[in-house]
């Protein structure tokens, strides 16, 4: 597929669900009229006006093409952009990254201060299990336990906060190419997973059924941090919206120091076409998860 097609496809889809996701934290954030206040004008900052909606996207597509509701889908994305909203709003904190730029804007510890910083991305990470624990979101029982199971097994140790664990590791170790790829299949790859893999769940989509799915997502999320890598390396932080060049000041393992930056696209482009690859028995249901593939290895923020 070639990029303009592929941007000609993607850029709508994208466009809308980050209209539906902004619209919906504005309903499920509320402020209140009480010292509460600060801590969820906080979580709103983390949450809205920010972000590529990734995960959102590749929720969302996967559940429509198995025939369940769209509405039903976009609360689910909400649990996944919550938890990846408050891996960032901690992440960015002085005794991680220590960021001072997210998406264009200040982080939430420059805008709000460190203690409502944490307590932001905590309560970001009870309203991910709140969402999909609610009957509201599905009457189904054993579809909101699959939900939340698929969620906390994707956000915990032994996914995105394991990959952090080892990324802080990373920091002056010698990490080889197979330490660097697991670490980002837990740190960027395991929610990703996730987001393929719950849309899957409200499709209602039998275990044997997701392989592909599971391939795909697989792929696209060591591409997306191939991709990642090649930003920090020589992106344009105005596009970014974020700090850049800090992994080699930090001495870090990553793809792009690894391989090069050559061998490093090179790699990342085939693991998009691989990905595009695993979704043959897909018709144009299936567009704009080809699409995103193409996306996620050329983009520029």
């Amino acid at each position: 597929m070639a990029l303009a097609l592929a941007q000609d496809i993607l850029g709508p889809g994208l466009q809308r669900i980050q209209r539906e996701i902004d619209a919906a934290f504005d309903a499920l954030l509320p402020v209140p009229a009480d010292p509460r206040a600060r801590l969820v004008e906080a979580m709103r900052h983390a949450v809205i006006g920010g972000g590529k909606r990734v995960r959102p996207l590749l929720l969302v597509t996967v559940a429509e093409m198995y025939g369940a509701a769209r509405s039903m889908a976009i609360r689910a994305a909400c649990a996944v952009e919550a938890i990846h909203a408050y891996s960032l709003v901690h992440d960015d904190l002085p005794c991680m990254d220590d960021d001072a730029l997210r998406h264009g804007k200040p982080t939430v510890h420059v805008a709000f201060g460190e203690a409502i910083a944490v307590l932001a991305g905590d309560s970001l990470h009870a309203l991910a299990f709140e969402l999909v624990a609610d009957p509201g979101l599905c009457s189904d029982p054993f579809v909101r336990a699959e939900l939340t199971h698929c969620l906390a097994m994707a956000s915990g140790h032994r996914g995105m906060a394991g990959g952090q664990m080892m990324d802080l590791a990373a920091q002056g170790a010698q990490f080889d190419l197979h330490a660097v790829t697991r670490l980002q299949q837990l740190k960027t790859g395991a929610l990703l997973g996730a987001a393929v893999e719950m849309g899957a769940i409200l499709g209602r989509v039998p275990e044997e059924g997701r392989g592909p799915l599971r391939l795909y997502a697989r792929d696209i999320g060591v591409a997306f941090q191939i991709a990642d890598d090649l930003l920090d390396h020589d992106g344009d932080q105005s596009l970014a919206g974020k700090a850049l060049r800090k992994d080699a000041a930090a001495g870090k393992a990553t793809f792009v120091s690894l391989m090069g930056p050559d061998k490093a696209r090179e790699q990342a482009r085939a693991l998009s076409k691989q990905a595009v690859g695993h979704l043959a028995h897909y018709g144009a249901e299936a567009d704009l998860l080809r699409a995103l593939a193409r996306f996620v290895v050329e983009r520029d923020r």
